[in-house]
């Protein structure tokens, strides 16, 4: 067998350099974090480094605080898992401060908010109750679901604020804690998008679905209408929804675009647990396409949302 030609190893003799004053760099002291002094009371946003997701953070949050102070809409799309951990006080907080001005949740959002309004706890073991068919079967939350559904259907008005409207009308024991009453009080909107078979109540003999369809696109369009705003100058989160929210919001972000020819200026952010598909096209990249910027912040909502909320009321205190 003949012998390969062996490969002569690259001459470094040979390369050309430059000195550091010529070269841009990325990386200054200047930005560096700083500790916090609790002596101090230093302020934890300004402790931070001015690099990737911590000045990102900052960016949004100034972007929201801009926009606020030109009325212009901060609104939410909320998977119904914000809701499970906690976070519903969180929410009411920034709708009291007039920081989030609406709010969009799937329908596993309205049923939680109700469980909690009048019971003061919700979700169950999920396996346990599949094992042996109970899962999804209490009876008071499928009849309480229904007549928000028929209270929604009687007044023509959408399911999001047939829901809030219910809790208070009928003086939920902590309804203090429930979003949706929240954002009947103070007059914000809020639009439940229901996926058919998505959610327990669609087990029981009472779901209408047709009724429940009507009432759901009825908030579709009403969060067209919102998306208008949106779309000009205002700033969007979704929050915990992997599918629905992302795609409802294409839909109504189109609807909005289709019907006025204001040039499209947004901003956006996802908060999730891990990254997905949907929220990354639906509401980072396609939306702000030539029209603004989209931020992802990968975190558990229990940590992520706080402090989110922390740098925004801190954003209009300074």
């Amino acid at each position: 067998m003949g012998k390969s030609e062996k490969i002569k190893p690259a001459d470094l003799q040979k390369i050309t350099t430059y000195p550091i004053s010529k070269r841009q760099t990325k990386t200054n002291i200047k930005a560096f974090g700083q500790p916090i002094d609790p002596k101090k009371k230093t302020d934890f946003f300004e402790s931070l480094p001015k690099f990737l997701k911590a000045e990102d953070l900052k960016n949004y949050i100034e972007a929201v605080h801009k926009a606020r102070i030109k009325n212009k809409p901060f609104h939410l799309l909320l998977g119904a898992h914000t809701i499970k951990v906690g976070l519903t006080p969180i929410f009411i907080d920034l709708i009291k401060h007039k920081i989030v001005t609406g709010f969009s949740f799937n329908c596993a959002g309205l049923i939680h908010d109700i469980e909690l309004a009048f019971f003061g706890g919700t979700s169950e073991d999920v396996q346990k109750g599949l094992a042996d068919g109970s899962f999804g079967m209490v009876e008071e939350t499928a009849a309480m679901f229904a007549e928000v559904v028929d209270f929604a259907a009687s007044e023509d008005i959408g399911l999001g604020e047939a829901g809030g409207i219910y809790i208070n009308a009928n003086k939920a024991k902590y309804a203090d804690l429930s979003i949706f009453a929240a954002a009947n009080k103070h007059q914000i909107p809020a639009t439940i998008h229901v996926g058919i078979g998505t959610d327990t109540i669609a087990q029981h003999p009472n779901y209408d679905a047709a009724k429940i369809g009507a009432a759901s696109h009825l908030d579709f369009r009403i969060l067209a209408t919102i998306c208008k705003e949106i779309n000009n100058g205002g700033v969007l989160a979704n929050i915990g929804s992997a599918v629905l929210l992302p795609e409802v919001f294409l839909k109504a972000l189109t609807v909005a675009r289709n019907t006025t020819k204001n040039k499209n200026k947004l901003t956006t952010a996802n908060f999730d647990m891990i990254t997905h598909y949907r929220p990354t096209e639906n509401v980072l990249n396609r939306p702000t396409h030539n029209a603004g910027a989209g931020y992802n912040f990968v975190g558990h909502h229990e940590i992520m949302i706080p402090l989110l909320a922390w740098g925004l009321k801190q954003s209009f205190t300074n």
